[in-house]
């Protein structure tokens, strides 16, 4: 049986897409079996994870998509951001850690007030 009919009957779409790209990237990086096998199901598993994200968040039906990356840290000056970044890797997790976020009463409301005006369903 040829490798492309293994892949799609395996449904390793991800790794299907990218194949050639990656035999390319082993053969300059003189990589083995061991670490070619391991390149190859990194890249299906990022894709299958990626495709897992996408889904999660299309079912979430978010009005609008806000990252990290595009808050406005000017907006609250009071904020550290070296913090917010070592929060968002979640790191305090693995440890068993917990936070507290505090704020101003009443910010909540807004929220909601603003998500209620929106259209958007309780």
């Amino acid at each position: 049986m040829q490798l492309e009919g293994l892949l799609e009957r395996m449904k390793l779409e991800h790794l299907h897409a990218q194949l050639d790209a990656i035999c390319e990237q082993a053969s300059k990086k003189d990589l083995g079996y061991r670490e070619f096998l391991t390149e190859v199901l990194q890249t299906e598993w990022s894709g299958r994870h990626q495709k897992g994200v996408e889904f999660r968040l299309a079912m979430a039906r978010f009005p609008w998509m806000k990252t990290l990356e595009q808050f406005d840290f000017t907006f609250q000056p009071s904020l550290d951001r070296k913090v917010i970044r070592e929060l968002s890797t979640l790191a305090f997790v693995g440890r068993g850690e917990n936070i507290i976020v505090l704020g101003p009463p009443g910010v909540g409301n807004y929220a909601k007030q603003s998500v209620m005006q929106s259209g958007w369903p309780n």
